[in-house]
C-alpha cells in the first residue's frame, strides 16, 4: 500500500534504496520485514537458553529430592526433604492474571501490527485513522504483568514469614529459585514493554513499536507456559 507524506509502503520501510527521509543508507539498513525476522530469531535463542536453564533446575530439583542422607541414630538411610505447603490460592490466581495478560499482549499485537498497515495513509488529508491502537492493551498487559509480580513476592513473604524451623528448608529454597528467576525474566519483558509503550513520546515510528511488542508477546507467551510448568513441578512434585 502506498500512503502519502512520502512514506513508502510499510513491508519495505525503512527502504534499502535511500528513501523515507535518508533513513535507507543503501544496504546499510535492513528493511522491516528483515529486522522483524531477525529479532524474532534472536528471541528464539534467548528462550532456548532460558529453557535450558530451567531444565538444568528441573533435574537439580528431582536429584536432590530423591537424594538420601545416613542417619546414624537409625542406622539406615533417610530423606531429609520437607514439602513445602505452598500459599496454593494465591498462586492461582497469579497464574490466572499472567494468562490473562498473554491474551491482552496478543491483542496489543495484533493492534500493533495494523497500525504499521495504517500508518502510511494517516497523513493522507481528509482521512481519519486511530492511531496507536494498540497502547490500551499494551499498558493493560503491563499492569497485569506488575500486579502479577505484585502476587509473587506477596507468595513469596507468607512463606518466609511462615517458616519457623531454624533448619534449612531444601524445597523452600528450590521454590525461591524457581520462582525468582522466572520473576526475573518476566521483569526483563515488561521493561521491553515499557519501551514500547513510550515509542510514541520518543518520536519511533510505529514500526519499532510493532517489532518490540511483536518479538515480546513470544517472550511473554513462553513465560505464561513456563509458570504453568514451575507451577505444577513444585505443587505436583513436592
Amino acid at each position: 500500500m502506498h500512503g502519502g507524506g512520502g512514506r513508502g509502503p510499510t513491508d519495505q520501510w525503512p527502504r534499502g534504496d535511500g528513501g523515507s527521509g535518508g533513513r535507507g543508507g543503501g544496504d546499510e539498513f535492513p528493511n522491516y520485514r528483515e529486522r522483524l525476522r531477525r529479532y524474532r530469531m534472536l528471541v528464539g535463542f534467548l528462550l532456548a537458553s532460558v529453557l535450558m536453564i530451567f531444565v538444568s533446575f528441573t533435574t537439580a530439583y528431582v536429584v536432590r529430592k530423591a537424594g538420601v542422607v545416613w542417619d546414624a541414630a537409625r542406622n539406615e538411610y533417610t530423606s531429609n526433604w520437607v514439602p513445602t505447603t505452598l500459599p496454593v490460592g494465591l498462586l492461582l490466581v497469579n497464574t490466572c492474571i499472567l494468562l490473562l495478560s498473554s491474551g491482552t499482549l496478543e491483542v496489543a499485537r495484533r493492534r500493533a501490527e495494523e497500525d504499521v498497515v495504517l500508518a502510511p495513509i494517516a497523513d493522507i488529508p481528509g482521512i481519519q485513522v486511530a492511531r496507536n491502537r494498540s497502547l490500551p492493551w499494551l499498558w493493560a498487559t503491563i499492569a497485569m504483568g506488575l500486579a502479577f509480580l505484585a502476587g509473587q513476592y506477596t507468595a513469596w513473604e507468607t512463606l518466609r514469614r511462615g517458616y519457623h524451623n531454624p533448619e534449612p528448608n531444601i524445597s523452600l529454597s528450590f521454590f525461591f529459585i524457581l520462582t525468582g528467576v522466572h520473576a526475573a525474566h518476566l521483569l526483563g519483558g515488561i521493561l521491553a514493554l515499557l519501551y514500547a509503550g513510550i515509542t510514541v513520546w520518543i518520536g519511533r515510528p510505529p514500526e519499532t513499536r510493532r517489532i518490540v511488542v511483536d518479538v515480546t508477546a513470544w517472550y511473554w507467551h513462553f513465560m505464561g507456559v513456563l509458570w504453568l510448568y514451575v507451577f505444577g513441578l513444585l505443587y505436583f512434585a513436592r
